[in-house]
């Protein structure tokens, strides 16, 4: 089961966070939440979780 854990302001963003996840080593899926407001949920499998957010924290947080 896949879990959002990240609603990116800009498909730039999403790029950017999903590029840096996957070269992790992590499974990442990224898909248009609203069309006319442009954001994009960040989706990772749920097991995967917890390892996860201490990257994306590392990734937002420099």
């Amino acid at each position: 089961m896949w879990t959002v854990i990240y609603i990116a302001p800009t498909s730039k963003v999403a790029e950017m966070i999903t590029t840096r996840l996957t070269e992790e080593g992590f499974l990442v899926q990224s898909r248009p939440v609203n069309l006319s407001k442009q954001q994009y949920e960040i989706r990772v499998p749920s097991g995967e979780l917890d390892e996860v957010q201490e990257v994306l924290n590392s990734i937002l947080h420099p």
